[in-house]
């Protein structure tokens, strides 16, 4: 192995493991959420509103950093790192305020805001070091970000404790400790600027076929992502029968941690329109039938296991297919306008899910979500010849 691929591969893990601890505080309030119903703090449809705040505070703050060129104009890890200790700031202090009051939704859009910060500017240094395997590190990255979401449903199991004010307090001190450790990372040599945001160019997200297909695809798969994250502890609790199923949790969204890699290496090696389809086909199955199979606990849990492997392996490819279509100059719109669109739709559907299940059950509301990914495999499928012509 030469010096610079020893190189490469010590600074994406550093930069790896920085992502997992920060963006701990993504999910910090879900994993808190069990706790502050059983203790008559917050309700179950005020309790959705902790995570949705998380993901409208990522839309403003994708927003506002896109037109002030945050990522291009300041250092990539001192940005990293100061928004790293702002998150951990305001998910600690999390624990010193009234858990279901103003100041805490206030709290995690704050948290969520900074975020901009950590998982885009994480692609933009995880990229810096590619040579022919971008969808490979990109899909490292969103990896990244899964496990990290995932880790703070152990965290409760660890210190032998269920009290709420550990999700967040643990969150915080692991968000702190990710942040520093982004200092030790060294940028590799395809750095470079990333293109302006030109909001006047906004629509050509949909006035591009091609772009228009890789939006819809992108929908289709937030729609079902987040809320699955948000509220499979809940469904897990019923089908198990019992209330700490944190340790489960943890295991099915890692497990989409190995999703990323391996999509991201077959993206690379095949079509990235077809990789995403093929997630989105297999994860929106099992959004339909889990519900039906809570009848027979391992069936459930190993669907479980299936989906949350599924629901996040094709992430990065469709990043990579707006870079792939867009005119150069404005890629950075584009972008912008994709995730801005896709976190908006995540509040949405995180704040209406628990509605949706306290009138129909866990199950029927899990299938409502198959129904984004298996449209948005449509788009993909219909996308796949329109890429080689765009590269």
């Amino acid at each position: 192995m030469t010096g610079a691929a020893a190189g490469k591969r010590l600074y994406l893990a550093l930069l790896a493991a920085a992502l997992v601890l920060v963006l701990s505080v993504w999910f910090a309030g879900t994993v808190a959420v069990p706790g502050l119903i059983r203790a008559g703090l917050v309700t179950p449809g005020r309790a959705a509103w902790l995570t949705a705040a998380v993901q409208l505070g990522f839309v403003v703050g994708t927003l506002v950093s896109a037109a002030l060129s945050l990522a291009d104009r300041l250092d990539g890890r001192r940005l990293f790192l100061a928004c790293s200790l702002v998150a951990a700031v305001a998910t600690a202090a999390q624990t010193l305020v009234a858990p279901s009051g103003v100041a805490a939704l206030l709290l995690r859009f704050v948290a969520g805001a900074t975020m901009v910060g950590v998982y885009p500017v994480g692609m933009k240094l995880a990229a810096s070091w590619a040579k022919g395997d971008l969808g490979l590190l990109i899909g490292i990255v969103v990896g990244a970000l899964t496990l990290g979401s995932a880790l703070p449903h152990l965290l409760p199991g660890l210190v032998g404790s269920v009290d709420w004010r550990v999700a967040y307090g643990g969150a915080g001190v692991l968000a702190a400790l990710g942040g520093l450790m982004v200092l030790g990372f060294r940028p590799g040599p395809a750095i470079g600027v990333r293109p302006p945001f030109h909001p006047s160019q906004m629509l050509e997200a949909w006035r591009n076929r091609g772009l228009r297909l890789a939006n819809l695809g992108y929908l289709g798969h937030m729609w079902e992502l987040y809320a699955m994250w948000a509220w499979i502890g809940v469904f897990l609790s019923g089908v198990l029968g019992r209330a700490q199923v944190g340790a489960w949790v943890f295991g099915v969204m890692a497990a989409g941690s190995a999703g990323c890699v391996l999509a991201g290496l077959a993206a690379d090696r095949w079509s990235r329109a077809h990789v995403a389809a093929l997630c989105m086909v297999v994860s929106g199955g099992c959004a339909l039938l889990i519900g039906a199979a809570s009848a027979w606990p391992g069936l459930a849990l190993g669907l479980a296991f299936l989906w949350g492997f599924t629901v996040v392996a094709d992430s990065a490819q469709f990043s990579a297919c707006v870079v792939s279509l867009s005119p150069p100059d404005y890629v950075g719109t584009m972008l912008t306008v994709q995730t801005s669109m896709g976190f908006l739709l995540t509040a949405v559907v995180i704040g209406v899910l628990p509605y949706l299940m306290a009138a129909m059950g866990p199950g029927p509301a899990f299938a409502l979500l198959g129904i984004g990914p298996l449209l948005g495999a449509v788009a993909m499928w219909r996308l796949a010849p329109l890429l080689p012509k765009a590269r």
